[in-house]
C-alpha cells in the first residue's frame, strides 16, 4: 500500500510517500526557516501563506522522486492536529481534494502521535515501550502499548523544552531555530560555567512532570546567580550550561519512569530529538541493556514520512476519515488532567 502524506502543521510544507509503513520512497521537506528567520519565530499567517504556494509543488515533487504518477497512490493522509490552523487547513484541504479526486481512502493524523511512531520506520520496537516526544510545543513522557494506545506518564506544567531553548537563544541572539544554534555553540562550550537549577514540583503523584519556566527564567533574569566565578560568560558557556540542565532534567524523569515501569525499550521523537547532546544521554542507556529507539534526523523534523507511516497501521485496520473531518490547533490527548 502506497500512502501519501502530507504534513503542514507549522513551518515545513512536507509530502511523502510511503509503502506498507516502512519504506520512505520519497520525504520531500520544504523548510520555511528563512522566511522566519528576520522575526525569530514562526509567523503564522506567513506560514499559511507559503504553505498554499507550496504544496502543490512539494507534492509533486513527492510523487517524481518516488517515480509515481497520481494514480498510483491508494490512499491520503494529512496531520489535521494539532498546530497552526491556518497552516493545517492548506494541508488537509489540499489532501481531501486529491483524494476526492481520485476516490482514495483518506485519514486525519495527530501529528503528536506520528512523532512518537517516527522512530518505528527504521527501527521497529516490540509493545509497550516507554515514548518522550520532546518539540517546540509538547515534552511528554508517555507508555506506548500500540500504535494509537499512549497513557501519557508526565508532561511539561508551562513551558516545552523546545519553546525553552528558544526563548533563550532568542534573548541572547544566538540565532534561528534556537535550538539548533544552542546545541552548536554548546559543542564548544563549558557545560559547568553556569549552575542553573533544575525544577523541583515536589509533587509525589506527578513524579515525571517537568517544568522549563524557572530554568528559562534562570539562564535569562539571573545570569549571575549561577555563574562558577572563574568561565567566561560567553555564548558558547552559556549555551552548554543552559543545555545541560534542561536535557539532565528531562533525561532524570526518563530514567525515573523506566525504573517504575519496568519498560525495557524507549522511543524518542520530536524535533528536540536532534540535539546531539539529548541524544547521546539517553542513547548511553543501551549499556544498561535497554533498547533505545531515534528516528534519522530528517525524521525528527515535521514531515509528510511519518504522518504516511502512522496512517498506514490505521488503514491496515480499516480506519479511515470521513471528509467532514476539520483541522484542530490543540489537542488535549496529551495534556495531564488534574483533579
Amino acid at each position: 500500500m502506497r500512502v501519501l502524506g502530507l504534513e503542514t502543521s507549522c513551518d515545513e510544507c512536507s509530502a511523502a510517500v510511503v509503502e506498507d509503513g516502512r519504506i520512505i520512497l520519497s520525504n520531500i521537506i520544504a523548510t520555511q526557516i528563512e522566511e522566519h528567520k528576520p522575526f525569530e519565530g514562526v509567523v503564522p499567517e506567513l506560514a499559511s501563506r507559503l504553505h498554499t504556494e507550496w504544496i502543490s509543488t512539494v507534492v509533486q515533487t513527492a510523487l517524481d522522486r518516488a517515480g509515481l504518477k497520481s494514480s498510483d497512490i491508494d490512499a491520503v493522509a494529512v496531520t489535521n492536529r494539532p498546530g497552526l490552523l491556518g497552516s493545517l487547513l492548506v494541508g488537509l484541504s489540499f489532501a481531501k481534494g486529491f483524494a476526492a479526486s481520485l476516490d482514495l481512502p483518506f485519514i486525519t493524523i495527530d501529528h503528536i502521535r506520528a512523532h512518537l511512531f517516527a522512530s518505528q520506520i527504521e527501527q521497529q520496537l516490540e509493545y509497550p515501550y516507554l515514548g518522550v516526544l520532546v518539540s517546540g510545543g509538547h515534552t511528554v513522557i508517555c507508555r506506548v502499548d500500540g500504535y494509537d494506545t499512549i497513557e501519557v506518564l508526565g508532561t511539561t506544567i508551562d513551558d516545552a523544552i523546545g519553546e525553552a531553548f528558544d526563548k533563550v537563544a532568542k534573548h541572547y541572539g544566538f540565532g534561528y531555530p534556537g535550538g539548533v544554534a544552542i546545541d552548536n555553540l554548546a559543542k564548544q562550550g563549558n557545560p559547568l560555567a553556569f549552575l542553573f537549577p533544575g525544577s523541583s514540583l515536589h509533587a509525589k503523584d506527578h513524579p515525571y512532570d517537568i517544568s522549563y519556566s524557572g530554568l528559562k527564567t534562570a539562564a535569562i533574569n539571573q545570569l549571575d546567580s549561577f555563574w562558577d566565578g572563574v568561565s567566561e560568560k560567553s555564548p558558547e558557556n552559556i549555551a552548554a550550561s543552559f543545555q545541560r540542565s534542561a536535557v539532565n532534567m528531562l533525561v532524570k524523569r526518563v530514567r525515573l519512569a523506566l525504573q517504575e515501569t519496568g519498560l525495557r525499550r524507549l522511543s524518542v521523537g520530536g524535533g528536540v530529538a536532534a540535539n546531539s547532546y539529548l541524544r547521546s544521554e539517553l542513547l548511553s542507556l543501551r549499556e544498561g541493556g535497554y533498547e533505545v529507539a531515534f528516528p534519522s534526523l530528517k525524521l525528527c523534523t515535521d514531515n509528510g514520512a511519518m504522518i504516511a507511516a502512522l496512517a498506514y497501521q490505521y488503514l491496515r485496520d480499516g480506519i479511515t476519515s470521513d471528509f467532514t473531518e476539520s483541522a484542530s490547533a490543540r489537542v488535549t490527548a496529551f495534556k495531564k488532567q488534574y483533579p
